[in-house]
């Protein structure tokens, strides 16, 4: 008895076997679609969920090359061969006014080089934590007549202690 439901599934399948009417806009593949998903679709048919996902892949050229990369990783190189093709002839570290960490880094050794690695109010010497504070509260007037050097709790206290 299985041998005949099996025949009779075989025939069923060979009798219900729908022929290609489109292909696949990825691969080439003959495939048969629904016409109403392929209206749905606008005709963009697909054999397999990998072409999908290869039609879904947003890709921008490299800058260098030209090779494509994929647009969501916000890179502008396809390799660090690329990278480095593309960084010479910059020049670090010049004309960045912006830099304010590197700007106050110098300022504070000028200072202590200046008037010594303690804080101006109390004497505290350890360097490391001493702050720039300036005078008349202006962050953009950085004479040194204007700055001075002192520790955490001398800084909290001009501050907020008053």
């Amino acid at each position: 008895m299985k041998k005949n439901s099996i025949s009779w599934y075989t025939s069923l399948m060979l009798v219900h076997q729908r022929h290609p009417n489109t292909v696949c806009r990825i691969c080439n593949k003959s495939i048969y679609r629904r016409p109403v998903e392929l209206h749905k679709n606008q005709g963009n048919a697909f054999c397999s969920a990998r072409c999908y996902g290869i039609s879904c892949r947003k890709e921008k050229p490299c800058t260098i090359c030209g090779t494509p990369i994929l647009a969501g990783a916000n890179k502008k190189t396809c390799s660090r061969r690329c990278a480095n093709k593309q960084r010479t002839g910059l020049l670090y570290k010049l004309n960045r006014p912006k830099d304010k960490v590197i700007y106050q880094k110098g300022l504070k050794m000028r200072l202590m080089d200046e008037r010594g690695k303690k804080c101006q109010r109390c004497g505290y010497d350890n360097e490391k934590i001493l702050n720039v504070h300036h005078i008349n509260r202006d962050r953009k007037h950085n004479d040194l007549k204007n700055l001075e050097l002192i520790c955490p709790n001398c800084h909290a206290e001009e501050h907020y202690g008053k």
